[in-house]
């Protein structure tokens, strides 16, 4: 059954920009215009303003507006991590602007507020941040509800993640951004949309803006099943070191200096992260990372604000990589042991970013972000042994170099139209990536070149225009975006006789419509239809072009219907029933060096969040997932998706009583078919981990236990077919990556 709506919420699309407003009633007789800010006068993005039914949030500069209220009425304005306040609007001057500070308190869940304009899980995020910090960079990605990842070539590859019922490798649909700045490489050397998130310090972390599906406009390429942006601190409260020392070698270093204080609105910071660690493996993974980040910000004396970003990583690893079965039922090698262990890599990551917002008018501010990244990755994998080679085996290297330039641009503008507040947001961006020397070889023992079969350069462009208009009035809210996208390929193979550059392009549009209702201040309804796509390899898009829309940029139709409930200031529900129709989906050959199209597929699910604060010290927390996951055109039997998770479960709960804290999180994803048949099963697994701390004055210490029951789990799974030394034929069956066993490590951190 074909699946496109394409052209319904084209219809959609309209019919909320103009019929909507005419169905509202008339408006109230008072406008209310402000700023909120923290007690350092820094204005607070995101923060709900109410007056009954009527909700405001402040834009990236603080401000926000609300029309025609009763006198009589309060003003209640809230932001996670700070108090709430309410003021009678007969008690201040409305004729005059009015600045509202908040102070700074610890974070609780009845600063949640729920709001059409902001995602309330997003801000639960904050809470689930400050109960129970990251110390991990792999940690970071597990704070997004649902998500799941796997390590399955040492701890200096790229994680596997799972998502909405996606198998999404390292990041083909998935756009992850930190600061606004992509993370996911194009037509990268080990796998399309590639996302490294290892250079990013989780200390430094400050907010995890999240969405599912491919409902938001600002955000195109990868973001099928979901987007990610980390946003780290402007500044910091004090400057701080951590020592982390654990078993299996691990040693972890963290430092972050305040340099100059938020003297007269300047915050300058650097921090730096050290790690190594051998890891549970019989062969040493030598796992050597180094991390170094400068941030400075400020206000100028118009309003606008700046922000420059510099970062700079390094790595280097050994790995076992994914082992057969059979190896480890004959008792050739241990459940820690290796086929080739000379797998590994290293990898460099540096960039530079500048952010910019701008106040053009009352009404009005313009928001810039340039950045520049410059890239090197060469990793060595054996995934089938001796099945091509049987004498030197089937060792492969994939390399590159890359330099990516880019930025975005986009003018926000507040109107009121037939009574109704409004923003109309026009952006723009452009991204360029010049990759060079991308390569595929066979080689052996890391040290030898047999075979080149693949070496060429990258170019390729992306440009986006897009426009959105939110509308607003009483309990309902619509948004409505339409976004084109334009992609240029051109790849030049290096091992022609005689290279020549190859070019291809296309475009896509994506319009993209939400609604929603806020019945009450507790209970809100929410339905989202929209379209994204995730782009192919540039190398795939050139050599095997044919249909422009199903094998370059496939186009993803999804619909999300849900809920958000409140019950308690203390409790926070979330319900959502989705579908996403995936016209074509892709596979990533590692030893071709080629992504292969895959088919049409079909998903739907149920996503389930739930928090819970208990007096003030404890907090409970659990995110429920179920997805069923089907190839369309497939005949029946050989329907199912390999490794896409069907059922995941995560939560926990905290602990928090003066310099006390500690928390108990548990991970469950359920088996599920590794192959098309479903003859073959990734066995699901249930794991623990615990973390405690205590503050004394400005001295910390920690204990931080992973897999706390010892429990014997595969992390990463595959169906692959290898073949072993003296064996005669080869053998399809679950290859795995085993999970870390009881892992303990101590921390202390000293604040200064």
């Amino acid at each position: 059954m074909k699946h496109d709506y394409t052209t319904s919420l084209f219809f959609f699309f309209f019919f909320c920009l103009f019929s909507i407003p005419t169905l509202i009633a008339s408006p109230h007789p008072i406008d209310v215009r402000g700023q909120v800010v923290s007690q350092d006068g820094e204005p607070l993005e995101a923060a709900v303003v109410t007056v009954r039914d009527q909700v405001s949030i402040t834009d990236v500069l603080g401000y926000f507006t609300l029309r025609q209220v009763e006198i009589d009425d309060s003003l209640e304005v809230s932001y996670v991590g700070h108090e709430t306040l309410r003021i009678p609007l007969n008690t201040i001057n409305l004729g005059e602007a009015l600045t509202i500070k908040l102070a700074a308190v610890a974070v609780n869940l009845s600063q949640v507020q729920i709001s059409a304009s902001t995602s309330t899980l997003s801000q639960t995020v904050k809470l689930d941040l400050a109960t129970n910090p990251v110390r991990s960079s792999q940690e970071i990605l597990r704070k997004v509800p649902g998500l799941f990842i796997a390590q399955h070539a040492g701890g200096g590859k790229a994680e596997q993640i799972f998502l909405r019922g996606f198998d999404i490798d390292h990041g083909t649909d998935i756009t992850i951004g930190v600061d606004g700045v992509p993370v996911n490489m194009v037509s990268h050397a080990h796998g399309q949309g590639y996302s490294d998130l290892h250079f990013l310090i989780p200390e430094t972390v400050e907010q995890v803006d999240f969405s599912k599906g491919p409902h938001k406009t600002a955000v195109g390429n990868f973001a099928t099943a979901g987007q990610v942006n980390f946003i780290t601190k402007d500044r910091i409260d004090n400057s701080m070191i951590r020592l982390e020392m654990g078993q299996f070698g691990t040693r972890r270093a963290v430092g972050m200096l305040d340099l100059l204080g938020g003297v007269d609105g300047h915050n300058l910071y650097v921090a730096s992260e050290y790690l190594q660690s051998d890891g549970p493996f019989e062969s040493p993974q030598g796992l050597s990372r180094i991390n170094a980040m400068v941030n400075y910000s400020t206000f100028l004396t118009d309003g606008t604000s700046l922000s420059v970003k510099v970062s700079h990583f390094s790595s280097e690893w050994d790995a076992s990589g994914q082992i057969p079965q059979r190896a480890v039922d004959s008792g050739m090698i241990s459940r820690f042991g290796a086929i080739d262990d000379t797998e590994g890599g290293n990898t460099s990551r540096t960039s530079a970013s500048v952010k910019v917002v701008k106040p053009l008018s009352s009404n009005t501010y313009l928001k810039s972000n340039l950045y520049i990244v410059d890239y090197d990755f060469e990793l060595y994998s054996n995934f089938t042994f001796r099945l091509n080679n049987p004498d030197r085996g089937d060792q492969i290297r994939q390399s590159e170099s890359r330099r990516m330039v880019g930025g975005d641009l986009s003018i926000n503008r507040s109107f009121t139209l037939a009574g109704m507040d409004g923003d109309l947001i026009v952006g723009t961006m452009v991204r360029a990536d010049r990759v060079d020397d991308v390569e595929l070889s066979r080689t052996a023992n890391r040290v030898e070149t047999l075979s080149r079969v693949a070496l060429g350069d990258v170019r390729e462009v992306n440009t986006g225009l897009y426009t959105q208009v939110d509308l607003r009035r009483g309990k309902l809210a619509v948004s409505a975006g339409l976004r084109l996208d334009r992609f240029d390929f051109a790849y030049t193979d290096l091992l022609e006789p005689s290279p020549s550059r190859e070019t291809a392009d296309a475009m896509i549009l994506s319009p993209k419509v939400n609604l929603s209702y806020r019945h009450n201040k507790q209970w809100q309804t929410y339905l989202k239809a929209s379209v994204g796509f995730h782009s192919n390899d540039a190398r795939t898009a050139i050599l095997s072009a044919t249909d422009v829309s199903g094998d370059i940029l496939p186009a993803a139709r999804g619909v999300d219907l849900g809920t958000t409930w409140k019950p308690t200031d203390e409790m926070m529900i979330d319900a959502c029933l989705w579908i996403l129709d995936m016209s074509q989906e892709f596979v990533y050959v590692g030893d071709e060096g080629i992504v292969e199209p895959s088919g049409h597929t079909f998903r739907r699910g149920l996503d389930l969040s739930v928090r819970r604060s208990i007096s003030h010290h404890w907090y409970i927390d659990g995110d429920f997932n179920y997805t069923i996951a089907r190839a369309v055109d497939e005949p029946e039997g050989e329907q199912f998706i390999p490794l896409a998770p069907i059922s995941t479960l995560a939560g926990g709960i905290s602990y928090q009583d003066g310099g006390f804290s500690s928390s108990i999180r548990l991970r469950h994803l359920m088996d599920r078919p590794a192959n098309e048949d479903n003859t073959l099963t990734a066995e699901g697994f249930w794991v623990t981990d615990l973390n405690a701390s205590y503050t004394w004055n400005k001295l910390t210490l920690g204990v931080i236990v992973e897999n706390l029951f010892d429990v014997e789990w595969n992390e990463a799974q595959f169906a692959t077919e290898s073949r072993l030394m003296n064996e005669v034929a080869p053998v399809e069956e679950i290859h795995f990556t085993p999970g870390v066993p009881f892992f303990a490590r101590f921390s202390v951190q000293y604040d200064f």
